[in-house]
């Protein structure tokens, strides 16, 4: 049948635009069954308006977004039908019990009060229902604006920063319930935290400027790297990038704080001794100078830089 192969999101040559701002431009990509994407960029990048616009939140200004074969901006009702949204800022009512603004948002979609006592064991909000929203902490915040995504069984599910501000415990319960939750639905979820990334998602789709840098399977992407060699390196003193960048061999500078920088070449160029030289050529002292093991942060950085 068709419809079995029809992709959970697809997006096709979308740009937005307000006023002289491009926010996003030209980007397509498509999101399978089951697949958890992790959607990837510095602050700015175009993250948000996209989710924005798949959600049918705001309009694009060009191309083309489906949800399971249907067109957002055609079909918008039947198409949010089959989402479930965490905004970044999660828009909860205070001053509403948990199961109260359950079963709210369960008569919005019509559907039947069974879902929520379902929802609040799979949030693990059971020992939480009969308090006030605005007494919660900030994880069980997450765990209701989680299971009002989830109360009307969406096919996919798109969250916003959905573990920021969370201590160590609960970013650990979230991505634990969002993990379980992508194994039968298709989730999108944007984030700052590459960890995070690692531990949840199964492919990763890096924005930067408005425009996709990378759209690969975690393992694929650290083969992008894997030819490569990095180096932090502190200097006593300033140190002009340009001036690091014209020394042999080395591919890319990084700036990574005060006098701070992770300089790249391929695998076979070790620059420690280049670096040292160009440091007692400047008149520098190298405070601290370390290989380093390529991690997704350095790929990301170097793709966003």
């Amino acid at each position: 049948m068709t419809y079995l192969r029809t992709m959970s999101i697809k997006v096709e040559k979308i740009s937005k635009v307000y006023g002289n701002q491009k926010a996003l431009n030209d980007v397509s990509f498509e999101i399978e069954k089951g697949e958890i994407v992790g959607f990837l960029g510095p602050n700015g990048a175009g993250k948000s308006t996209m989710m924005k616009i798949l959600t049918g939140y705001i309009p694009q200004t060009s191309g083309g977004v489906e949800i399971w074969g249907l067109d957002v901006s055609e079909n918008a009702l039947k198409a949010k039908s089959k989402i479930g949204y965490l905004p970044e800022h999660n828009p909860l009512y205070l001053d509403m019990y948990v199961r109260e603004y359950l079963e709210f948002v369960a008569d919005i979609y019509g559907v039947s009060h069974d879902r929520i006592d379902l929802m609040i064991v799979k949030t693990g909000l059971s020992k939480e229902k009969h308090k006030l929203i605005g007494s919660l902490s900030k994880g069980y915040r997450q765990r209701v604006g989680l299971a009002q995504a989830l109360i009307h069984d969406p096919e996919v599910l798109i969250l916003d920063e959905p573990t920021t501000g969370l201590d160590p415990n609960q970013l650990v319960e979230i991505r634990a319930l969002i993990k379980d939750v992508g194994k039968e639905k298709t989730v999108m979820l944007s984030t700052h935290i590459m960890q995070e990334v690692e531990a949840i998602c199964d492919r990763v789709i890096i924005i930067n400027k408005g425009g996709i840098v990378a759209n690969k399977k975690i393992k694929d992407l650290r083969e992008l790297s894997s030819d490569r060699s990095l180096i932090s390196i502190e200097f006593n003193n300033i140190v002009e990038k340009e001036a690091l960048r014209n020394i042999k061999n080395v591919l890319e500078v990084i700036e990574m704080g005060e006098n701070k920088f992770l300089v790249t070449s391929d695998s076979k160029h070790d620059l420690r001794t280049e670096l040292f030289n160009f440091a007692v050529a400047q008149n520098r002292s190298v405070l601290q100078m370390n290989m380093k093991e390529q991690k997704l942060e350095d790929i990301f950085q170097r793709l966003t830089n």
